[in-house]
């Protein structure tokens, strides 16, 4: 059970100072035409229809249609109009709304000025008053008019933007909801007519629109980070949640000291984590003068790249690893970055290895060896811009294979994921409205297979689409229900709609999983729009499992994302989600305790919306580098890597293979898995074919090398990762790890710890 933590006094306190003050919800977007106030409206009408006195103020639909219709009965109080460089201004009327004193207030514009002479400069002020008087507001807001937001924005974009609120403002909020919109779809309404772009033109640019989509995703992934952590605190949990990276680099007041500093913060960039930095040293010693020049650059270093830093003391060589590791629990540190040891034997014997003593006092956090390359290879090599070899290739001859691909890329359908961090946050619900406007805009479209689970709002939206049937086959003498892909290829649609994309067919099918019927679906031309959610990503299989302590089946690999031209986020908060799941919106009632008590739990869903936020960021994150934009928020990676994934037991050999996939795709490395044991059976190639065939289904290339004895596995690894020239390998934390180090120091090495679900491996306060 959740919650037996006592309150204190003044948590107490707080608790009934809550009672008398009304509650923010705010709608965030990357830009206007997001769909933020159209999402705010629709939520006023569900209101109303459960009771609740709901008004609206001061919202701009600025006529589009869909907006406009939304506005429906619900009751306006008139907002006070003005003007400012010619364009109409609305303010709220504070005094009409006191009057009126409804339960819920719906407005715009959080980040608005208001006019000279009103009771306060500003909006934000005004729904403090409301909230004051215990009346509940719900807003809208963009992401670049978010102060925290507007430099990184403007720097990244160029775009000189308007009025802002201060840092903190989503802090005040009782909830923040991304309305995820994809640059097509922004472009698409803009073509239409239905967004205003003569004043902000340069946000509406393609390039923008994603650096902006990017921001909120990530903005709104911080602030559920900030909630998870104060759940986690609240329940009693330590250690790292599983949702999002931390990074801690120890290095020391020396030459290369930065070497490590930077290497942790490329890191940190490509696995979107915060970057800690720690220097141990002895307190009751002075620096000498060459340490104190090499601290002060460090520090320079640390505050530039916007890491948090701190000295830590000094007692002795072996006290250094438990140092370190209580630091790295004490801020949920789920990576720690080090340089490869330098020890002789007989300095080790004497001294003992800070690397042993962490390896043995580390759990759920890896390890990451720096190579020290500079003595072995000297710089890195770096690519050659990717602009000069595209120049090139604009002059180069086609061949009559190129040829076939080009037309046939060209043929293929659009392809359209809706994605979500749980069942019933709306993806069939989205999809199927979006189904029925491109309907009425004289477009065929179909649904080729609808899984509505009996929700009636989920019904309702089917409208006037047609719902192909499905067909039958028959499994052990019982009669079932698949996807007729042969059929929609016949028929011809322009759009069809299918759901759940991870769904295995029954045996005898022609696929066995739905995404290789939406792929041929593709390929005969017809475009797709499809759901999911994001615990079905195969990469994503483990940090599922961490969270939930549920083990996911049903999967697909993450190259479905990439073939997809468009993934948009349906974001919903987990409070609002569990408020479905008691309502018998999501599953039958007799299902719903069950469901809260274990997937559906709090904990769970702010982790899981955590993460689909931080994917789809890293998605838009890829396109933006694919356009050769210098603007995504991580920036280019422009080292070549190469990655080397070492496997010695079957047990841990998926877990390995997912995260060498998730960093080679992230750092755009080849990479390889090999697989060495002492001993070929029956029973051992039965279980390799399935570890080939999850490498192969990631893109990774697989070996297989067979040993004398268990002492020569970490030779034979050092030798495969010479061969293929890799720059950094991920092994497993075992025996092995010891004897492997020291024939790897030219090379980055991660060790990955034996993670287990922060609810089930005792990770609890006593």
């Amino acid at each position: 059970m959740e919650g037996f933590k006592r309150k204190t006094p003044e948590e107490i306190l707080l608790s009934i100072s809550k009672l008398h003050r009304g509650s923010l919800k705010i709608y965030i977007g990357a830009v206007s035409g997001s769909g933020k106030t159209y999402h705010m409206l629709r939520e006023g009408h569900n209101l109303k229809q459960q009771g609740i006195d709901v008004v609206i103020c001061a919202v701009s639909t600025l006529q589009r249609p869909e907006t406009v219709e939304q506005l429906g009965d619900l009751e306006r109080v008139p907002s006070i109009h003005w003007s400012k460089d010619g364009r109409e201004q609305k303010d709220l009327n504070l005094e009409a709304l006191i009057e009126r004193n409804p339960e819920v207030v719906l407005v715009d514009g959080l980040a608005h000025c208001n006019r000279e002479g009103a009771r306060f400069p500003s909006r934000l002020e005004d729904i403090k008053f409301l909230l004051a008087h215990d009346i509940s507001v719900i807003t809208t807001v963009n992401v670049y008019e978010l102060e925290e937001a507007m430099e990184v924005a403007h720097k990244l974009t160029g775009i000189e933007v308007g009025p802002c609120v201060p840092s903190d403002t989503l802090e005040l909020a009782d909830e923040v909801r991304l309305i995820d919109a994809t640059p097509e779809t922004i472009l698409n309404r803009l073509e239409e007519g239905h967004l205003r772009a003569s004043r902000d033109s340069a946000l509406f640019q393609r390039g923008n629109l994603g650096v902006l989509r990017e921001l909120a995703l990530r903005l709104v992934a911080e602030d559920v980070n900030d909630s998870l952590e104060a759940h986690r605190e609240e329940m009693g949990y330590m250690g790292p949640s599983g949702a999002t990276e931390r990074i801690l680099v120890t290095t020391q007041y020396h030459w290369n000291g930065s070497i490590y500093v930077r290497r942790g913060q490329q890191i940190a960039k490509r696995l979107n984590g915060d970057l800690h930095v720690v220097t141990l040293r002895k307190f009751n010693k002075p620096l000498t003068k060459e340490a104190t020049a090499f601290r002060k650059s460090m520090m320079k270093l640390v505050h530039k790249i916007g890491a948090k830093f701190e000295e830590l003391p000094l007692r002795s060589r072996r006290s250094i690893p438990r140092t370190l590791v209580d630091y790295a629990v004490a801020h949920k540190v789920t990576r720690l970055v080090l340089g490869h040891s330098k020890q002789t034997k007989w300095q080790t014997l004497l001294q003992g290895s800070v690397i042993n003593g962490l390896l043995k006092r580390t759990r759920n956090i890896d390890l990451f060896l720096v190579a020290d390359r500079a003595s072995h290879e000297g710089e890195r090599i770096l690519p050659a811009h990717i602009h000069s070899q595209k120049e090139a290739y604009k002059y180069k001859r086609l061949s009559k294979q190129e040829v076939e691909e080009k037309i046939g890329e060209i043929k293929r359908g659009r392809f359209k994921v809706y994605i979500g961090a749980a069942p019933g946050v709306g993806k069939t619900y989205t999809m199927l409205r979006e189904g029925n406007d491109l309907l009425r805009k004289g477009i065929d479209v179909k649904v080729g297979l609808l899984e509505t689970h009996g929700r009636k709002e989920t019904i309702a939206q089917i409208g006037d689409l047609a719902v192909l049937p499905r067909a039958e086959i028959r499994y052990q003498g019982v009669k079932l229900e698949e996807m007729d892909t042969a059929a929609i290829i016949e028929l011809r649609p322009e759009v069809v709609l299918v759901d759940e994309l991870a769904h295995s067919n029954v045996p005898g099918s022609k696929h066995k999983k739905r995404y290789e019927d939406v792929l041929e679906i593709l390929e005969a031309g017809i475009s797709v729009i499809a759901t999911m959610n994001v615990q079905h990503l195969e990469s994503l299989n483990d940090a599922v499992e961490q969270i939930t302590g549920i083990r996911v089946r049903e999967t697909v690999p993450d190259s479905i994302l990439r073939t997809a031209d468009e993934v948009q986020l349906i974001d919903v908060a987990p409070q609002a989600l569990q408020l479905r799941m008691r309502e018998g919106k999501i599953y039958a009632m007799v299902k719903v305790d069950q469901a809260l008590n274990n997937f559906f739990k709090t904990g769970n869903l702010i982790a899981l919306r955590e993460l689909a936020l931080r994917e789809i960021a890293d998605d838009v994150d890829e396109r933006l580098e694919s356009m050769e934009r210098k603007s995504s928020l991580r920036g280019p990676w422009r080292r070549k890597e190469v990655i080397c994934v070492c496997i010695t037991e079957i047990s841990h050999a998926d877990r390995l293979i997912r995260r060498g996939f998730r960093i080679a795709h992230r750092l755009k490395a080849a990479w390889h898995v090999t697989f060495i044991a002492p001993r070929r059976s029956e029973e051992l190639e039965r279980q390799m074919e399935a570890i080939e065939k999850l490498a192969q289904r990631l893109g990774g290339e697989f070996s297989f090398g067979e040993v004398a004895g268990g002492k020569q596995i970490p030779h034979a690894f050092a030798a495969v990762a010479n061969r293929v020239g890799a720059t950094q390998i991920i092994v497993w934390k075992d025996a092995a790890v010891k004897q492997l180090l020291p024939l790897t120091s030219h090379m980055d090495v991660l060790i990955v710890a034996d993670y287990e679900s922060w609810q089930t491996s005792g990770n609890r306060v006593k």
